[in-house]
């Protein structure tokens, strides 16, 4: 199994890392029990790291190391360096298990993070609980990874958005958008997008309204006449869409084909990556997110994107962050977990969870007071007054007041 690491102090500078690249070989042995040892002021990782889905992995990354180098900086945690062992699931449930199992029993860190795809987050509900393991997700939305239905989540927690709070912000932008009221939602046929299609349906309900239609489509579908035709003849306007870049450049080049221009309003799976895609097919499709490395920035967030730069020369710009707010995510979400190590006052995972629910911090995002409260439901940090709504513009993503989208189309 590959893995990452941070060097030891000092620091040198890592080699580049290109798609499918990785530093390093780990030797993977079995440990005692991590309950039994002292765990280690290590962020322990499972991230997409090759394979089709390598850009994602690389993304946090980009993010955390970033993060843990302030952090270092300025003295550490708690006498102690942070550090980060990274480890590749390729996208696969089955691999993020095992990763696991090597975070918690032999490297023994104090927390895991986890990366893109919410069916790999579910399957680690009940090895985290057995290894009394504190995870925190940076992307993966999915509601039924922090509430979950035995209502007894104990070590799950995310500074990411949640399906069943995005479903309102989706149908909300979409009724205010939709000329005729006659709403779609068109999802991808996995874990992710089937889980999203109650909470869009109960978002719809508690609105007043009922979907015009609703379509499906697979994982690498290149044509998706067949489904729009059925929308059009619906006379459905307004799309809320769940899906990711590659999909949606070819829902999007299927619309162009069939002369057919709804409104697309998407969850956060489409980032930068989209508009290189499409192209001018992009113009005007809107996503729901908490944070754009376009546009205007605050201060502080131009200073992590020019240190981002720095640390990782491929990055040339705001453009290479191709996953916006989850980079920005895992940036606070890195924060966060050093704020709640010193709380803790020692390296101890119940220690470190109890923290969770006092640790405030003002990250980028948002500010978080306090991060978490002790209720499974909000064991997500970033609440729905802090989504915002990004446009495509002019090939960029970028908050929504600053394009001409603003504004709903009547």
């Amino acid at each position: 199994m590959k893995s990452l690491q941070n060097p030891p102090f000092p620091r040198r500078r890592a080699g580049l890392l290109g798609a499918g690249l990785l530093a390093g070989l780990a030797l993977i042995g079995l440990g005692a029990p991590a309950q039994a040892q002292r765990a280690e002021p290590c962020i322990g990782a499972s991230w997409e790291l090759t394979g089709p889905l390598a850009h994602t992995g690389l993304q946090i990354r980009y993010a955390v190391e970033t993060a843990i180098d302030e952090i270092n900086a300025a003295g550490g945690v708690l006498g102690q360096r942070l550090r980060l062992v990274a480890y590749d699931d390729q996208g696969e449930p089955a691999r993020a298990v095992d990763n696991a199992r090597r975070i918690g029993e032999r490297d023994n860190c104090i927390v895991m993070m986890g990366g893109f795809r919410t069916p790999n987050a579910i399957a680690l509900r009940e090895p985290l609980d057995e290894m009394g393991l504190p995870w925190m997700g940076v992307i993966s939305a999915g509601t039924q990874v922090i509430e979950h239905p035995n209502g007894r989540n104990k070590w799950m927690f995310r500074v990411s958005m949640k399906d069943r709070w995005v479903a309102p912000f989706l149908v909300e932008a979409a009724r205010a958008r939709s000329r005729n009221g006659r709403i779609g939602l068109v999802f991808e046929g996995t874990g992710w997008g089937q889980g999203a299609v109650p909470d869009v349906t109960n978002a719809m309900r508690a609105a007043g309204l009922t979907l015009a239609g609703q379509e499906t489509y697979n994982i690498a579908d290149q044509d998706m006449s067949a489904q729009l035709i059925r929308l059009r003849e619906a006379n459905v306007d307004t799309i809320i869409l769940y899906g990711v870049d590659r999909e949606a450049t070819n829902l999007v080049r299927s619309m162009d084909r069939l002369g057919y221009k709804p409104q697309i309003v998407s969850a956060w799976g489409v980032g930068v990556q989209f508009a290189q895609t499409a192209g001018p097919l992009a113009e005007g499709v809107i996503v729901a997110g908490t944070f754009t490395w376009m546009g205007q920035l605050s201060e502080r967030a131009q200073g992590v994107l020019q240190r981002i730069q720095a640390k990782f020369p491929q990055v040339r710009g705001a453009q290479d962050l191709l996953l916006p707010s989850g980079t920005a995510n895992a940036y606070d979400a890195t924060y966060i977990i050093a704020e709640t190590m010193k709380l803790a006052g020692r390296i101890d995972r119940e220690a470190f969870r109890q923290a969770l629910y006092r640790v405030n911090y003002q990250g980028i995002v948002t500010n978080y007071t306090p991060a978490f409260v002790a209720n499974q439901e909000r064991h997500d940090a970033i609440k729905p007054e802090a989504y915002r709504l990004l446009a495509f513009h002019n090939g960029q993503l970028v908050a929504i007041d600053q394009t001409p989208y603003a504004q709903p189309r009547r």
